[in-house]
C-alpha cells in the first residue's frame, strides 16, 4: 500500500486513510491509485468486514491536486485519471463491505463526490462541503449528477453544482448528506461504534443488501459516470481542464 493512502484492519474493521495532511489529502494519480487499490484488496479480503473512510489532518480531502492538473492536464492523461477515479465509485458502491465516510473539516469536489459513495457519512461539527468544478470550467464525477439528486432533488443538487457554495455540516446533515453530526473529536469513536454494530449483524445478509440494493441502481449510476467522464475530457480539449490560475479568480 502507498504511503499517500494507509489500510489497517483490528477485528474486522478496516480503516482507509487519505495520507497526504500537508495538501489537504488533494486528489492526484498515486492517491487515486492508492485508494482504489485499498478499497479493491479490502473487498476481497474476508478478515475485513466494515470499512471506515477518512482523512488524515485538517481535511478529509481538498478535491483535486490543481498543481497537478495544471502540469500533467491532457486528454489522454485525464480520461485515465477519470476512469480511476470512477473505479474508486464502483468499488465503494458495489463492493459486499459497508463502507463508512468519518468527515473531518472538509470534503470537497472529487472528495465530497466519494463521501456521497459511502454508505453512511459521519461529520465533524466543523465540517463542510462544497462542490468547485464547475466555477473551475471542470465537472463532477463519482456518479454525483445520480447520487446527488437522489439525496435532495434536481433543483437543490442544480444549486450546490452550479455555484459550489460552501455547506456546513448542519446544514448537510439537514439536506440529508450526512448520516450524523457529532462533536469534532467524536468523528472515529462514533465510526468506529456504528461499525461494531454492524459487526454483530450476520455478514451474509448485509452483503446482500449492499448487493440488491446496488443493483437497483447500477445502469443508472454507470450511465452518470459515463457522462461524466466525457464532460470532463471534454473541458480539457476545450481549455486545459481545472487549474490554479482558475481557482484564484
Amino acid at each position: 500500500m502507498s504511503d499517500v493512502v494507509l489500510s489497517t484492519l483490528e477485528n474486522g474493521i478496516r480503516m482507509i486513510t487519505l495520507n497526504r495532511p500537508d495538501s489537504l489529502n488533494a486528489i492526484n494519480g498515486p492517491l487515486v491509485e492508492g485508494v482504489c487499490q485499498a478499497f479493491a484488496d479490502a473487498n476481497l479480503d474476508p478478515e475485513t468486514r466494515v470499512i471506515i473512510f477518512t482523512g488524515a489532518g485538517r481535511a478529509f480531502c481538498a478535491g483535486a491536486d490543481l498543481k497537478e492538473s495544471s502540469e500533467t492536464g491532457n486528454a489522454g492523461t485525464t480520461r485515465d485519471h477519470v476512469e480511476r477515479l470512477q473505479q474508486v465509485t464502483r468499488e465503494i458502491m458495489f463492493g459486499p463491505k459497508v463502507v463508512i465516510s468519518a468527515i473531518n473539516g472538509w470534503a470537497v469536489g472529487g472528495g465530497l463526490e466519494w463521501v456521497l459513495n459511502c454508505d453512511f457519512t459521519i461529520w465533524a461539527e466543523n465540517a463542510g462541503a462544497f462542490f468547485p468544478e464547475i466555477r473551475l470550467d471542470s465537472f463532477g464525477t463519482g456518479g454525483v449528477t445520480s447520487l446527488l439528486p437522489r439525496l435532495v432533488g434536481q433543483v437543490k443538487a442544480k444549486e450546490l453544482m452550479l455555484f459550489g457554495d460552501k455547506v456546513e455540516a448542519e446544514e448537510l446533515l439537514k439536506l440529508g448528506i450526512a448520516w450524523k453530526v457529532v462533536p469534532n473529536d467524536r468523528v472515529l469513536p462514533e465510526a468506529h461504534a456504528l461499525a461494531s454494530r454492524i459487526l454483530e449483524l450476520p455478514a451474509p445478509r448485509v452483503s446482500d443488501l449492499k448487493r440488491v440494493l446496488a443493483r437497483v441502481c447500477v445502469g443508472e449510476l454507470e450511465t452518470a459516470m459515463s457522462l461524466e467522464a466525457e464532460v470532463v475530457w471534454r473541458s480539457v480539449l476545450e481549455n486545459g481542464g481545472p487549474s490554479e490560475e482558475k481557482e484564484s479568480k
